[in-house]
């Protein structure tokens, strides 16, 4: 087995990387004394790159923070939890960018330097003057090493902080990438009701920083599901001040490939951090499509497998029902020849050409009722594969998303 070329940094998260600060404090957007508006700040400016919600109906944040990235150098991202400021009209905007203006008063930089992000309630206008009063204080207390108080702090119905960094060498240069992340329901790619935040202390040529972190979105972010459904708020952020002193890195560089595995690596970490802590969930699910006609093709199937309430309950009741999973493919719209599907549960087979298999069905619930199960579904018809994180739905999914 071929050695990474990272290392995971114990404790690690989102300040890790030299030249970024952060901190954490409760405004008043949550009931309580939960933390609940963040702020990292670079210390110098650093080159930028995002992906956002792909939904139509876009949060005021989102939005401006789209809009702001063109500005292609970034010193600051303010984030609050407790309310998304979606759905919230022009208003909502117009808080958004005060959010912006606040912060780059309170830095002494650019308000177009400043990128923000909220997560929350959706439909309900922020309570500004709070807000404000928050930026404020956060700028007062920034600190190297204190990234994990800023995870707190964008939590919503997440259990736990979701953070991580890990060390490499570029050029003869220490190089770390740190990250953090919320995230627990409304999770389906393109993207999910998610945020994650990630800084290097890299020099990295902004072309290809938006490169890398595309492809790096779409092989983690992009591959999970919790229920099914897309939010209006999801926002991925990179941030590379080149702190570390290395030769900022091209496409053609020789180093790029580790950079973009190391990078890949850490939001992929993230991600399953995410689909563990998945409202309500019970059970963690690798779902793998493969020998599909086109990746496409198996890309259509994963999604309405994940996406499918019956086979999502089957597998809270450690049941192996696996004509849930032949149904949600037979109707995807897929290429498929049902007498040709093979279903395997963590390896144990349920279904050979299209009907059941010998296995004894104590043997398969065995292994439908672990707590991580490996469910292979092969169509037999070509190449193509694509695989996707994702969890049961129990009834406690239920309780926490009733709304009261």
């Amino acid at each position: 087995m071929v050695k990474p070329a990272w290392v995971w940094i114990k404790a690690g998260n989102v300040t890790s990387a030299k030249g970024f600060l952060s901190s954490g404090i409760h405004a008043g957007l949550k009931a309580g004394r939960e933390k609940d508006m963040a702020l990292l700040v670079s210390t110098c400016p650093a080159d930028a790159a995002g992906a956002f919600t792909t939904n139509q109906v876009k949060a005021g944040p989102v939005r401006v923070s789209q809009q702001h990235l063109k500005n292609g150098k970034v010193r600051a991202i303010i984030i609050n939890s407790g309310n998304a400021n979606a759905c919230t009209g022009v208003r909502g905007i117009a808080d958004a960018k005060r959010m912006t203006v606040a912060t780059a008063t309170a830095l002494r930089c650019k308000p177009q330097e400043v990128l923000v992000c909220s997560t929350g309630r959706i439909g309900v206008p922020l309570p500004i003057r709070k807000v404000l009063r928050g930026i404020r204080n956060c700028a007062r207390i920034l600190k190297p090493g204190r990234g994990s108080v800023a995870a707190r702090a964008i939590m919503t119905s997440d259990t736990v902080r979701k953070e991580g960094a890990v060390r490499l060498s570029l050029g003869g240069r220490r190089v770390v990438i740190g990250a953090m992340a919320k995230g627990a329901g409304m999770i389906h790619p393109n993207m999910a009701t998610m945020l994650c935040v990630v800084t290097t202390d890299a020099a990295v040529d902004r072309a290809t920083l938006a490169r890398v972190t595309s492809e790096a979105v779409e092989q983690s972010f992009n591959r999970i599901s919790v229920d099914g459904d897309m939010s209006t708020n999801d926002t991925v952020l990179v941030l590379a001040n080149g702190a570390a002193g290395n030769r900022p890195l091209k496409s053609y560089d020789a180093d790029m490939g580790k950079f973009a595995a190391a990078l890949k690596m850490v939001m992929l970490e993230m991600a399953k951090k995410i689909v563990g802590d998945g409202e309500g969930m019970t059970r963690v699910i690798e779902l793998a499509v493969t020998g599909a006609a086109t990746e496409a093709d198996a890309k259509k199937m994963a999604e309405a497998v994940v996406r499918s309430a019956l086979v999502k309950t089957s597998w809270h009741g450690g049941d192996p029902n696996w004509g849930r999973i032949m149904g949600a493919i037979g109707a995807c719209g897929a290429r498929m020849r049902e007498e040709l599907v093979d279903i395997h549960y963590d390896g144990v087979a349920a279904v050979r050409g299209g009907i059941a298999a010998a296995t004894p069905m104590g043997r398969l619930r065995a292994a439908a009722r672990r707590s991580r199960v490996a469910i292979q579904v092969n169509l037999n018809l070509g190449k193509g594969s694509y695989a996707m994180l994702t969890t049961d739905l129990s009834e406690k999914y239920v309780r926490i998303n009733l709304g009261e």
